[in-house]
């Protein structure tokens, strides 16, 4: 069984966490990585429970991206780890990478929280940019084609109810979200950054596939995910 690594880096660097099941592939992956003057591997391993086990020792930097291999084996598959990152780590963008997945399974991790998706078959300067662009919260899709991209992302705008499911942290962030208050305001109440609130609604808006804050309270209380209250 192959151990996590994890390194120090400079912070001015964007820190990749990357997990990789095949040896080979990893290694390859982590020093196309490594040799670029503006990021560096700050965890890497082959297993879910590996990379979970070393979050808290990276989530301190303040720049993060997450390459996560959608074949990763062991106990705890991709989909777990994705979510495990968006809750742990809110602000901490995620990539899905997989050879040529299938669109159920893009389609699937982007639901549970992924940022993007990046085909292994892509080129090493794509798959940068990828990581780069997915850094500064860009939608990512490297080496997607068109006709796939489309049923993607009309997939994403009725996920199934069973993909609906709010962590217990977006739930808190939709509750005081009904009393009307902005994210910077809703940050203060729950001791988080703005830009983490921010984050968190997105993914909210996302699963309950609405286009707005008011959208998705109504749709929250209407599934009986929120009680609406009279405020004073």
């Amino acid at each position: 069984m192959s151990l996590p690594t994890d390194r120090a880096r400079p912070n001015s660097k964007l820190g990749v966490i990357l997990a990789e099941s095949p040896q080979l592939v990893r290694v390859g992956m982590s020093l196309l990585i490594d040799s670029q003057p503006d990021m560096a591997i700050v965890l890497e391993a082959g297993h879910a429970d590996e990379i979970a086990q070393g979050l808290p020792r990276v989530r301190i930097r303040r720049r993060l991206v997450a390459v996560i291999g959608l074949g990763l084996s062991g106990h705890r598959d991709a989909y777990w780890l994705i979510r495990t990152i968006r809750e742990s780590i809110p602000n901490c963008p995620v990539i899905a990478c997989g050879q040529n997945a299938a669109e159920a399974e893009i389609s699937r991790a982007l639901l549970v929280g992924a940022d993007g998706y990046v085909n292994k078959d892509c080129g090493p300067l794509e798959f940068l940019e990828a990581l780069r662009g997915g850094a500064v919260g860009e939608m990512v899709l490297a080496g997607v084609s068109g006709g796939l991209l489309g049923r993607i992302a009309d997939g994403l705008d009725q996920p199934p109810p069973e993909q609906r499911v709010l962590t217990e942290r977006e739930l808190e962030v939709l509750s005081v979200a009904t009393e009307g208050l902005t994210a910077r305001q809703i940050g203060q109440r729950l001791g988080v950054r703005e830009r983490t609130v921010t984050t968190h609604l997105g993914r909210i808006y996302r699963k309950l596939g609405a286009g707005s804050r008011v959208a998705a309270i109504a749709a929250a209380a209407n599934s009986g995910l929120v009680t609406l209250g009279a405020t004073a």
